[in-house]
């Protein structure tokens, strides 16, 4: 039976943007109802507790540079206090040459040349100095504006050493985003990179990736399980037709869903809205998480800092893009004694596998992923965990940067948006900055 009922603002979308927007929508005063369509929050950054392991689905760390709405929040629910943020203590790598190298991204890889030869290393000093003088110009929210404009990662490559497309710059954009060098602007991660200096002071959350959704979540009206099938907006107000026949009118809207699915849910958008919604595509991803009776490792030289997050370029490899072994990154992520191994699929074999069932995932990925932690198969406590998304990251095309700036100039409407898509940037970082943005835009509209 259908029931119909009136909120102030509906948020569609219990993920970090969409809690965030709420979250500012209540503490300004207004009465915000989060509609979720899963049975828990977090969206991109869920995570699930089983026998003392913490298993993340997605992939997330936060800086202590370039995060600042992350940090608003983390302080206004009070996820501040000391031991709920931890310091990440291991570095990320790159595999070249049959072992990990550790300090891609950071000042200990200026010392060891994270796995680059000595011509590459001044290769990759020489491009790094080229982009200094501008760096004050590259915008995070709007970063096709930058010096670099709409150039792809692989034409903003073209013409330089090789080997910084092959262990620099692609595996920082297959391995945490998903993205293919040929399709994806290479301007993202230039700005993204200058905002946190690098990956330096870098943190995770000790309770999971969910522990801020989590927090902001407990104080909002939330309804999970409640899926919504259409948006459409009108003088009234505007209609959200829920699944099971429900009916829910609200004075404004904010879709925190990424692009594709807003575009589904709401296919009265105006114009030049659909435009951008329409280019702002997505890279999927596969993250495959394996618990371990101990805590397993990359193969190093001894005595370099031990690596928790390794890239793994499509030279080496071209299935298996990383790994990270998350007892490194957090010693809580795993009972005292074991490991957490996850395995990150390449674009190519993310393509290949997306429909796949979860154990022909596993199997495609596992012997491959043995060369990186050698004694994997032989750990494994019990099945992996396998966690698809076909909505992981948004891509950051040439098409959506040139349309982004418009969008987001676009008038104030009775609907709203959120999300990182938002800002063309695949970070949990920009999803709270639209959050943000999609509060203050509604918040500026007159009341009906």
């Amino acid at each position: 039976m259908s029931h119909e009922s009136d909120v102030d603002v509906a948020v569609v979308g219990a993920g970090i943007a969409g809690l965030t927007a709420a979250h500012r929508l209540r503490a300004a005063g207004r009465s915000p109802v989060v509609f979720e369509a899963d049975g828990a929050v977090g969206g991109r950054m869920k995570a699930h507790r089983r026998d003392g392991w913490i298993v993340e689905e997605g992939t997330e760390t936060l800086a202590t540079r370039g995060y600042p709405a992350t940090w608003r929040l983390i302080r206004d629910v009070g996820l501040d206090r000391p031991g709920q943020v931890l310091k990440v203590r291991s570095l990320s790598g790159v595999w070249r040459h049959g072992r990990a190298h550790a300090g891609t991204g950071h000042w200990v890889g200026a010392l060891t040349g994270a796995g680059l030869s000595p011509a590459g290393r001044m290769a990759l000093g020489a491009l790094v100095a080229s982009l200094l003088p501008s760096a004050g110009r590259f915008d995070t929210r709007r970063p096709g504006t930058s010096p670099l404009g709409t150039r792809t990662v692989s034409q903003f490559a073209s013409g330089r050493r090789h080997e910084l497309l092959d262990y620099v710059l692609q595996p920082a954009v297959s391995t945490g985003w998903g993205w293919d060098p040929e399709r994806s602007c290479v301007a993202p991660l230039v700005a993204t990179m200058i905002a946190t200096r690098g990956l330096l002071g870098w943190r995770t959350y000790r309770d999971g990736m969910d522990a801020l959704a989590r927090r902001v979540a407990a104080g909002l009206d939330l309804r999970t399980g409640r899926t919504v099938t259409e948006v459409k907006d009108s003088p009234a107000g505007v209609r959200l037709d829920l699944a099971g026949g429900d009916v829910v009118t609200a004075r404004a809207t904010v879709l925190a869903v990424p692009s594709p699915l807003a575009r589904t849910l709401f296919p009265d958008a105006p114009a030049g809205e659909r435009e951008f919604l329409r280019a702002a595509s997505y890279a999927p991803m596969i993250r495959v998480t394996c618990p371990v009776d101990r805590p397993l490792s990359a193969p190093q030289r001894r005595g370099t800092p031990p690596v928790y997050a390794l890239l793994v370029p499509d030279s080496e490899d071209g299935y298996v893009s990383g790994l990270t072994f998350e007892h490194l990154k957090a010693g809580n992520r795993a009972p005292a004694g074991r490991g957490l191994v996850s395995i990150l699929t390449s674009p190519r074999a993310t393509r290949e596998l997306l429909d796949a069932p979860d154990h022909e995932i596993a199997d495609a990925v596992l012997p491959r992923a043995e060369r990186y932690a050698p004694g994997l198969r032989a750990a494994l406590r019990t099945r992996p965990s396998v966690h698809r998304f076909r909505h992981a990251a948004p891509e950051a095309t040439p098409e959506a940067l040139r349309l982004q700036s418009g969008f987001l100039d676009r008038p104030v409407r009775a609907v709203e948006y959120a999300g990182d898509w938002v800002f063309q940037r695949p970070t949990s970082e920009a999803a709270v900055q639209s959050g943000e943005l999609a509060a203050h835009r509604l918040l500026s509209r007159r009341p009906m």
